[in-house]
């Protein structure tokens, strides 16, 4: 994983897991991961700030994880 911000025309889409209360806002570029292989994460919240590029097999054991009700803390 590692920061970069490379990513001005990725479209973005943000996390159905969101909540609107201001807290959980994650956003993730799709387009750009298929053509790289990289998945942009960042905070919807903030989006001038850098995104994380995580790798796609780490990104779909990530969200398999959280589907399947795990906890990190």
């Amino acid at each position: 994983m590692k920061g970069n911000s490379d990513v001005a025309g990725a479209e973005w889409i943000k996390s159905t897991y969101s909540n609107g209360d201001g807290g959980s806002c994650v956003e993730w570029a799709p387009g750009y991961a298929a053509a790289t292989g990289l998945v942009p994460v960042r905070d919807s919240k903030d989006p001038r700030r850098p995104a994380l590029l995580i790798g796609a097999d780490a990104f779909s054991s990530f969200v398999r994880g959280v589907r399947l009700g795990s906890r990190w803390e």
